[in-house]
């Protein structure tokens, strides 16, 4: 006798089986079909993203006109890092303590006043420099309350065994912008002016704001507590009794703050005597994510996910020390390139590792505690690699660095055994989550 699988297989068109295998890398649209609020969110998302782009760029090249310092260009990042860090773990407690749905409209709504702001600013005869710090750090606080919110809320209106594929659709949406937001935004400030691109920046918050006034209310659990410091404190004692769980926090720290080499990249464009290039090596790295994102549908079939976030953190490692080794120009921009692809591969299962053991109760705490993991660790790199380049050079800064994050990332993943061992099908937390999705029939 033959089995059915086998009599279907044969039945097939010849080419049946390689369309097959491109499907299988293509990303996985479960959640974009199954949860109407997951769309709603992911298009918010999207069109908020180019807008924040045509700020990000447009606010230095006003700070640069107004004052002609790069000191006074650079001081942005000085005024955004405070409320990351203060406001990133009190959002995570009020996602815990508040309807989510409020928290992102809220902190939406707010976002667009503030470009409004910016747009009455580079109205004026004379525009003040002072708004724009002033809006920098309030965006950075806004941000911070919001994220925990948007990361906490994606468990619930995501199915359990969705949530890997949802996560590279976010990261897709992600990489989308972070490789076309900038060029478009250049191309708005050059042509259009400061003033329209406050204003486009204003209008995407408001189309923002009105599909997420469709989302579904999402109240605090029964189990929720009110935020202060210690239900702060509580998050952090629990992401700290969970190795597994810490791991994926502490190597992207190690990862980003050995081998983040954006800083570096105007003088290894120099060195190579290649200025031209700059704008190829700042693409590079999305550009990398892009592509993971576009073929992510394999990794909805792994389930070793924290052996993944080590592995790829170590390629990452191994992709910057190529860089700032290789002589040639197009090999650099490749390895920025790869570097890019292991980055995201990081993200993803990273998010699933999250998204899949953490309690519902915790969920907004955590996730402010992995903003500040996420959005320090390239910060800080970039204090690290600027220093060392100063103190030896350029090029022995990237490639000491790669080398730096990939000893750094083995050591981790010696002493973070329950990371290696890391399986959402045996994972207790993650099979507890499950039984609980499934038991509620979510």
């Amino acid at each position: 006798m033959t089995d059915d699988a086998s009599v279907s297989a044969r039945a097939l068109p010849a080419d049946a089986e390689p369309a097959s295998r491109l499907r299988a890398l293509l990303p996985d649209l479960a959640p974009w079909r199954a949860s109407a609020d997951f769309r709603r969110l992911w298009l918010a998302g999207l069109i908020s993203n180019f807008g924040t782009f045509l700020s990000f760029v447009a606010l230095p090249v006003q700070l640069k006109e107004l004052t002609g310092s790069a000191a006074a260009v650079g001081a942005i990042g000085v005024v955004e890092l405070v409320p990351l860090i203060v406001f990133g773990l009190y959002g995570g407690a009020l996602a815990d303590a508040y309807d989510k749905r409020k928290l992102i409209l809220s902190t939406e709504a707010g976002q667009g006043l503030l470009s409004a702001f910016l747009l009455l600013n580079a109205l004026l005869p004379q525009p003040a420099v002072w708004p724009l710090y002033l809006v920098a750090a309030l965006s950075s606080a806004l941000t911070s309350l919001q994220r925990p919110a948007l990361d906490s809320l994606l468990p619930r209106i995501v199915a359990h065994e969705h949530l890997p594929a949802a996560a590279s659709l976010n990261s897709l949406r992600w990489t989308v912008g972070g490789v076309a937001g900038p060029a478009l935004a250049g191309v708005v400030v050059a042509y259009a002016g400061l003033g329209a691109a406050y204003g486009a920046d204003l209008v995407t918050f408001v189309v923002s704001v009105v599909l997420c006034l469709a989302l579904a209310a999402s109240p605090a659990s029964h189990e929720a507590v009110k935020p202060s410091l210690r239900s702060i404190v509580a998050g952090a004692r629990y992401a700290w009794s969970r190795k597994e769980l810490l791991g994926t926090y502490v190597v992207d720290l190690a990862a980003m703050f050995f081998a983040m080499p954006l800083a570096l990249l105007p003088f290894l464009a120099e060195d190579m005597h290649a200025e031209w290039s700059l704008g190829l090596m700042y693409a590079t790295v999305p550009a990398g994510s892009l592509i993971v994102s576009l073929t992510s549908g394999w990794t909805s079939r792994i389930h070793r996910h924290g052996l993944m976030v080590v592995l790829a953190a170590a390629g990452w490692g191994l992709a910057i020390a190529a860089a700032g080794v290789a002589r040639n120009l197009w090999l650099v921009l490749l390895c920025l390139t790869l570097g890019g692809c292991f980055d995201m591969v990081s993200g993803i299962f990273r998010a699933a590792v999250w998204n899949q053991t953490i309690p519902d109760e915790l969920r907004g705490r955590l996730a402010g505690i992995e903003l500040l993991s996420y959005s320090m660790g390239p910060q800080l790199g970039q204090v690290r690699s600027g220093g060392m380049a100063a103190w030896t050079s350029v090029r022995t800064s990237v490639w000491s660095g790669g080398l730096l994050c990939m000893g750094a990332v083995g050591l981790l993943a010696l002493c973070l055994p329950a990371l290696m061992r890391y399986d959402a099908r045996t994972n207790e937390h993650a099979v507890r989550l499950r039984a609980q999705r499934q038991g509620a029939g979510t």
